[in-house]
Formats: structure tokens, sequence, C-alpha cells
């Protein structure tokens, strides 16, 4: 042991000087990831959301009518409200200081912490409008109260002047703020979509029935492609209703009208839910939204769950009463497989998981949910029984045919599994619990010699692919059934493809694409998402399917190692990690395959060091056409896309 701790190389001194504090706002630009998920796309536009919460967070509390969403050339974003404004009175704790500035500059600061202001209420902890502060290079904000305006200005977290006023202001109230995007964090290319902010606003009026949101973008920022309009008016009265009809408008369905309503939730306090299930028939994309306190929850939750629940035992319930012995077989997958969702849940209190709240975790959302719908669901099926058949039969043909395929896998999975060990093919992994195994995709026999040597034979499993897969987009049923690679891939997941696609079957819990970090590497990743996509969707809204992120450089001075993913990576290591003078040495990954077996595991393979990107889907409508439009038959189309995006294109590998 001592022996080890001699040979270890020379760290720099590990002193009380060594420790920072962070102070401030400071947390978050250095580690913005912690707040907004990343610097990413999806993190910039979540900035909006936080902003946008708090408006409906008044909405909901009943002291706002009206929000603006405003989205100019310059990719400022202002959002106002007509609700109560921010307290601008000095704060008790810090009494040289306005509640609004400290609201503004502290994590951990606000009105949501108790039940006293907000019943109910998207922001929870507090950090929301700080940290758009401190990610945004100007940021203004306003606020009207008793007749008056006040006004202060911010930049990157940072007041620019005390705060200006009073001055009169007889006819307006309410909360104005307008930021821009520090291009620091997030890069001078980053600019806002319309289409994803009109979405987001049209989702919040869709979610509360009280409220109207006018939204007004530049016109020279919306492209024909973005079919969104510049200014519009959004209310709708019907709420999730409205949103259900527009989502399967023209689609067949089972039953003539949906099971929709709403109800108090009897949890001794401020409780609501709102929900709209329809079942088309038409074999398209499933539909399940689901919201708390108007957030979106993409990875779902307890609420979820209590749908979920309520559903199946109410539809078993009542095939017991009319005498159908096989609803006993049937699952919450059966009755919602190919549904189409909308669940909108207010309660106190709720707690998500993670700051961008993508998933509700509060344990008694489950109870509460299933006793307002239970009960409901059994008195819409009694109440007309030829359409409750109808839906019955349709969800056991559901369940029937699970069991058949199921039954098929069963008797082929040994042959499936013989027939994939050949030499290069697929390596399995000794573990038959598929909760403790994934499957590595890489491209080549190359890639995967190194990538069998650097696994863990226990849990991970290697298929090689053969160059780049056939794009299923615009390649016909029988051309896909003739690719062997396909049909390779098909059958060592075991889970089946098109409408034989059943997530019981699959074989890893994690399939993870891994490429080479290069364009080629990209390519061949898109296709394989286009496949997954169109052919086992379930993959992806499971959160079964990953990309893996492979290093494109090594970077080592003196005893320092360290790896970059790309190249503005690289250029962040240079100027972080190995700041200052010494000789660099930087080499450049050709591949996978020429990759060292210990780096590529240490890089990549590790679990416990490698990074993973989960692929998941934030609006199926939306990402069906982005797939179409660029992996489709039309090339008109992709040709279009590229003209129209060209300008935003950097340094280009080719």
């Amino acid at each position: 042991m001592s022996d080890l701790f001699q040979s270890a190389p020379a760290q720099t001194e590990y002193t009380a000087q060594s420790i920072e504090v962070l102070e401030g706002l400071e947390p978050v630009r250095r580690r913005p990831g912690m707040y907004v998920g990343g610097t990413d796309d999806r993190a910039l536009h979540h900035l909006v959301a936080e902003v946008l919460d708090n408006s409906m967070d008044e909405a909901v509390a009943g002291f706002a009518s009206r929000i603006d969403l405003v989205l100019d050339a310059d990719g400022t974003v202002t959002i106002r409200d007509n609700g109560r404004g921010i307290p601008v009175d000095p704060h008790p704790k810090f009494p040289d200081k306005s509640a609004l500035e400290v609201i503004l500059t502290t994590l951990h600061s606000g009105g949501k912490f108790s039940d006293k202001v907000y019943q109910t209420s998207g922001g929870l902890h507090g950090v929301g409008v700080s940290v758009v502060n401190a990610l945004s290079d100007r940021l203004v904000v306003e606020v009207a109260r008793d007749r008056s305006l006040w006004r202060q200005q911010y930049s990157r977290g940072t007041p620019m002047g005390p705060i200006e006023g009073p001055n009169a202001a007889p006819s307006r109230r309410g909360t104005t703020i307008a930021f821009h995007p520090d291009p620091e964090i997030f890069g001078e290319k980053a600019r806002f979509k319309p289409a994803t902010l009109y979405k987001m606003a049209r989702s919040k009026a869709y979610l509360f029935k009280g409220v109207e949101i006018r939204w007004r973008c530049d016109p020279a920022l919306v492209a024909d492609t973005d079919e969104i309009p510049s200014e519009e008016t959004l209310h709708f009265p019907g709420g999730l209703v409205d949103f259900l009809a527009a989502a399967t408008a023209n689609r067949p369905t089972v039953t003539q009208s949906p099971f929709a309503g709403e109800a108090e939730m009897d949890n001794g306090a401020a409780g609501r839910v709102e929900w709209a299930v329809h079942w088309p028939t038409d074999g398209r994309d499933t539909l399940f939204n689901a919201y708390c306190n108007t957030v979106p929850t993409p990875l779902g939750g307890t609420h979820e769950q209590g749908l979920r629940q309520a559903l199946t035992r109410a539809l078993k319930a009542y095939g017991d009463l009319i005498g159908v012995k096989k609803a006993a077989q049937i699952t919450a997958d059966d009755v919602l497989g190919e549904s189409a969702v909308l669940l909108s849940v207010f309660i106190r209190d709720p707690q998500f998981q993670g700051q961008t709240k993508e998933r509700l975790v509060s344990p008694e959302a489950a109870r509460l949910v299933e006793q307002a719908i239970k009960d409901r669901f059994d008195h819409w099926l009694a109440d007309q029984p030829d359409a409750s058949k109808l839906l019955l039969l349709h969800v056991i043909e559901r369940a029937d045919e699970r069991l058949a395929r199921r039954k098929q896998k069963e008797t082929q999975r040994k042959t499936a599994t013989k027939r994939l060990r050949l030499p290069g093919k697929l390596a399995d992994c000794s573990s038959t619990d598929r909760r403790n195994s994934e499957i590595f995709l890489v491209e080549g026999d190359s890639a995967g010699g190194s990538a069998k040597q650097a696994r863990d034979r226990a849990s991970q499993a290697v298929l090689p692919l053969r160059g780049k897969i056939l794009n299923v987009a615009s390649a016909s049923q029988d051309k896909m059934k003739a690719n062997q690679e396909l049909q390779d891939l098909i059958l060592a997941l075991g889970c089946g493809s098109g409408k034989q696609f059943d997530v019981e079957g699959l074989r890893y819990d994690r399939v993870i694409i891994m490429t080479d970090a290069d364009v080629d590497g990209a390519h061949i990743a898109s296709l394989l998402m286009t496949f997954f996509f169109r052919e086992m969707r379930g993959l992806i809204t499971g959160g079964h399917l990953y990309l893996a992120q492979p290093p494109l450089y090594r970077l080592q001075k003196g005893a320092t190692v360290a790896y970059a993913r790309d190249d503005a990576h690289r250029e962040e290591l240079l100027a972080t990690t190995f700041r200052g003078n010494g000789k660099i040495e930087t080499s450049r990954f050709k591949g996978l395959g020429e990759m060292p077996s210990g780096q590529l595991k240490e890089t990549t393979m590790d679990p416990k060091k490698r990074i993973l990107l989960r692929v998941a889907l934030d609006d199926p409508f939306e990402a069906a056409d982005r797939v179409e439009q660029l992996m489709g038959r039309k090339a008109e189309a992709r040709f279009k896309f590229i003209q129209e995006n060209a300008s935003f294109a950097g340094e280009l590998d080719v």
C-alpha cells in the first residue's frame, strides 16, 4: 500500500487556501448545469419557462388574468403579467436592499416556501428568476404596485444601480421582466426558437382556463417552416379538452367522446386534478403529456402513476362486472399504449426530481390522483355501456397481442441468441437481469474489438454494425426486412419492431449508441436514432436509449491528463486545466477502433466516469415532422432546411 502511495504522481498542495467559497450568484455562472440542466438549446429555453412559471403562479392564485410573452429581433424575451407585482419595500433581513433585489440576486429566496402567499405554485426552490438573472448579460425588471412603477437593471446577476422609482403608473399593475441570455454561457450562436416558445405559451394557456396569454414575435424570426403566427392571443375556456381536440383532430377513435374532467383532490389542502383521455385507432404517435402546477413533467412521475392505476383498475372492475374474464389480464400499457393523454395536477409543495422538474416524485400524488379519477371513470363506463364495451374489447385485443408476442419471443430467444453469437457480431453479457445490463452499438469490427476488450463482461454487451445502416425513413418495409444489420439489431434487442414492438421483451436496460466523435459518427448515430424513432419508439419514451460521448482529443502536460469531447471543450481545457507554461501534448483520436481499450473504458464505457446523453422526446409530433423533413424521401425538404439554417453553421468538419 505504501508503494502505491509513493508511486502516485505529485499533486498540488491541498490546504485551506484550496477551498473556494462561491457567493451570491457565482455558483450559477460557474455550474449552470446544476440549475438549468446545461448550456444547450434545452437549457436556454428553460430560462423562459422559469420566468413564465412565476407569472402563471400569479394567474393560478387568482391575481393575474393576462400574460404577455414577447420575443424581439435581438433575442430579448419579455414576460409581463398583470398580477400583484414583486414586493419592492426593504427586506427585513436585508434592510439596505429592496425585496425585489433580494429575489433577483439571492438563491433560495421567494414567497413559495410556505402556502401563505401561494397555495400551489410551479416555482418552489426560490432559484428560478435569480438563475435567469445570473445567466443573462442584461435583465430589466419593472414592477407596478399601488399605482406606482419601480425599475431596476442588472447584468450577469449584478445590479447596475439602485432601484428607480416610484414613478406614477395609475393604470398599470404587475411584473415585467425582459432578459437577454448571456453569450458567455450559452455561446454566441445561441438563439431562441419562436416555435418552441409559442408552443410553451400555448401549453400554459391550455393548462389554466382563466388566463389569456398574448404571444408576439418579431416577424423576421418566424420562418415559413415554423407554421406559427407572429402574433396571437391564446385563451382556451375548455382547458385540456380543447388541447386534446386539437391533438386528435381528424383521427379515428375507439369512443366518440373522450374521458375528460376535473376534480378537487381530498388531501386536506388545496389540490385539483384535470384530465383528458382518448383512444385513437390509427396506430400513430402516442401522446402523454403530464403537468404539475403548469410545469411539464416529460419523465412522468407519481401523478402519472395514479392515472394509470385508476384507469386500469376501473376497466378491470368493469370487465368483471359484465362477465368478461379476459379483463383480468390487462395492464396499464394495454390501456394507455396507443392513447392520447393529458394530465394536469395542482398540489401544495410538490416534490420534483432536480431543479428542471422533469419528474414529479411526491409520494401522495399517486394516491390522490387515483382516488379523484377512478370513481369518475367508473361512472363514465357505466353511463355509456356500448362505448365502454368497445373500449374494453380494444384493450383486451392489445393484451392478447402482447401475450402472443411474449410467447413467441420466449420460444425464439434462444435461437436468436445463438444466431448472433458469431465472430464480429454480438458479444453478449453474462447477466440475465435486464435491469443490470446494457448494450453498446458500435460502428465496425475494429471499434467492436476495442469495445469488447474494454467492456465489463458481466453487464455490458457489444454489437458491431457494418458501416452506415439503412435510412428507414426513406426505405420500404421490404428493404428493411432484407437488411441483415437491422435484423441482427432487432434480434439482439429481443423486443421486436414496428407493430410487433414490445418493450417487455427488451433484453437490456440501456441501449447505447457509441460512434466516433466526428461527422461520420454523427451521421451513423442519426440513422440509428431514426430507426429507433420509427420502429422502436418505446425505447425512447421509456428512457432506454442513450448516446455515448467518446473524446476527440487527449491532452497531457506532465502527470496531468484530460480528454476533450470536441474543439470547444479542448479550448476550455487549455484555458483552465492546462493554463500556464509548459508543453502540452495533444493527440486526436482517429476513431474508437484506434483507441486503446483502457482509454476507451476510462472515458466512454466505465459507468463511474463516462457521460451518457439520454435521448428524449419533448414533442413527438414535432419530432416526427423533423425526422420526415431531414431523413425522409423528399430531398427538397432537406435542401430547404439547409438553405434556411446555413447561416447558423460554424466551422464544418468536412
